[in-house]
């Protein structure tokens, strides 16, 4: 395990662990929340990122995805497979963080301490099916945005607009459902435009509508809640699963046996790509 700076001004430091392309942080549910909650405090906005197998894949294929994701401000944990890669690589202590869970619990969190939260991405009924049993459980909490975009790329002139509405309604956190990789591309892009802590959370919106059953514990704990989902959603998540998880197998082992060296320069490259482009945006 190794340390690596922040991807921003490069002073605070972060634990940890590559896997395959991605380098994501050795964190607990406590202390995610804990760095969420402070990054929300100071309002310079941020990103939070959610690692699974399919992330890990979609950066190894696509390179400037994989800068993208590396320069979140927080990489979390959310796959067995990853968590088992940190610990083959001595980070014990590391553990697995769902995004369904750590959202509810930053809601909790959020209401106690006079946070506001806001929810972008997901069908309207979607949206509405988390907000009526956000009312209903957390009625202190202050959601202060909630909007379903379209299916479709954005105009120019929609993401100003959107972005300006976001930016008036203010939300300390901002919880994304648009799916990997459109919200990590989404969450990268408007980084320097909003003050809003941003976290992709993906299928966490249908899981707490209630319109999509979250795999067992049990199932998640044995690295088999890929294979939960493929039995709901065959049709959209074959391939992601049937074919990328293999490959990561592949690549996973090369790495543990020293044949293959992915991650380092990557990250390198990545981040001065990153500061680049937010160079010539201001």
């Amino acid at each position: 395990m190794r340390e690596i700076k922040s991807n921003e001004n490069l002073i605070e430091k972060r634990s940890r662990v590559p896997v395959v392309a991605l380098s994501p942080d050795v964190v607990t549910r406590d202390s995610a929340t804990e760095k969420i909650v402070s990054l929300a405090r100071k309002k310079n906005g941020g990103y939070v990122c959610f690692s699974t197998v399919h992330m890990v894949m979609e950066s190894f294929d696509d390179p400037e995805f994989a800068a993208k994701v590396n320069a979140a401000d927080l990489i979390v944990t959310d796959g067995m497979p990853l968590v088992w890669m940190q610990k083959l690589q001595g980070a014990e202590s590391a553990t697995r963080v769902r995004a369904n869970d750590l959202m509810i619990h930053l809601c909790e969190t959020a209401a106690k301490n006079d946070l506001t939260v806001g929810f972008y991405g997901g069908r309207q009924e979607v949206i509405d099916s988390i907000l009526e049993r956000a009312k209903k459980e957390l009625p202190n909490l202050q959601i202060v945005y909630a909007f379903s975009p379209p299916f479709r790329p954005l105009s120019p002139e929609e993401d100003a607009q959107i972005t300006a509405e976001i930016n008036i309604a203010a939300p300390d956190l901002l919880f994304m459902g648009l799916g990997c990789p459109k919200q990590e591309n989404w969450m990268a892009a408007h980084k320097d435009r909003l003050k809003a802590v941003m976290l992709g959370v993906g299928a966490s919106f249908d899981f707490y509508a209630g319109n999509v059953r979250e795999s067992p514990e049990w199932m998640g704990n044995l690295g088999l809640e890929w294979l939960f989902r493929l039995m709901q959603e065959p049709k959209r998540l074959w391939r992601r699963y049937l074919i990328l998880n293999p490959r990561f197998i592949t690549l996973a082992a090369m790495q543990l046996l020293g044949l293959k060296k992915f991650e380092e320069k990557r990250i390198e490259r990545g981040l001065k790509r990153i500061q680049a482009d937010r160079k010539k945006r201001v």
